[in-house]
């Protein structure tokens, strides 16, 4: 973390529901790659001031950012999470329901792609979409959200960065190589507009053209 960055966590209280979320998911051996406290605080005031209603989120991990994502919206609103490992969705449902959110609040087991099939078949749609999953699918998740999105939604997704790879001409492979696919999209779609911001490991956000 930068000496920015930690600068400004530093002005916050901490989160005391958030930072048990944090002790449960290394209790349980799953992966510490919660997306970064400044930027869930970000989450919860981005769907708050979207007025957003119902939203799609793709890779549930631990539920921390299903926590932030969930905090912003009304009561009547309603949350889908989607999460391929059973047992960190077991964890995120758990860590949900421990922050009094599980009644608007759902974590679907399965892989992200088929269930995004299923929600469009549905008729679902969503007024915001977080992505936070397997980087090399970032691509293919960006056009199954643009699928199941309204006009003027938002669509989120960290890890812009993937710890500097994106921008280093060196670094390769087929996550690297989708990441930048996907920022490159996200930047020039013309269905979209956009920015991508650089702390932490990077959030691009994006706003279905209506």
């Amino acid at each position: 973390m930068h000496a920015a960055e930690q600068y400004i966590e530093s002005l916050y209280l901490a989160d005391e529901v958030l930072e048990r979320v944090k002790i449960g998911i290394r209790e349980a051996n799953m992966p510490e790659i919660s997306i970064a406290f400044g930027y869930g605080r970000l989450l919860t005031l981005l769907v708050k001031t979207a007025g957003a209603r119902r939203i799609l989120e793709i890779g549930a991990l631990g539920g921390y950012s299903g926590i932030c994502l969930a905090r912003g919206l009304p009561a009547d609103g309603r949350l889908i999470s989607l999460e391929i490992n059973p047992d960190f969705a077991a964890v995120a449902a758990r860590h949900l329901r421990m922050a009094g959110l599980d009644g608007i609040a759902e974590v679907r087991v399965g892989d992200a792609t088929e269930s995004m099939r299923r929600l469009e078949e549905e008729g679902a749609r969503f007024d915001f979409v977080f992505i936070d999953a397997d980087k090399g699918g970032y691509p293919a998740y960006l056009e199954a959200a643009l699928r199941l999105t309204v006009p003027g939604a938002l669509i989120v997704a960290d890890n812009a960065l993937l710890k500097g790879k994106t921008f280093n001409p060196e670094a390769d492979g087929p996550s690297v190589r989708a990441m930048r696919a996907f920022n490159e999209a996200v930047a020039s779609d013309p269905r979209l507009e956009s920015v991508i911001l650089p702390a932490y490991d990077g959030l691009a956000i994006a706003r279905v053209k209506t």
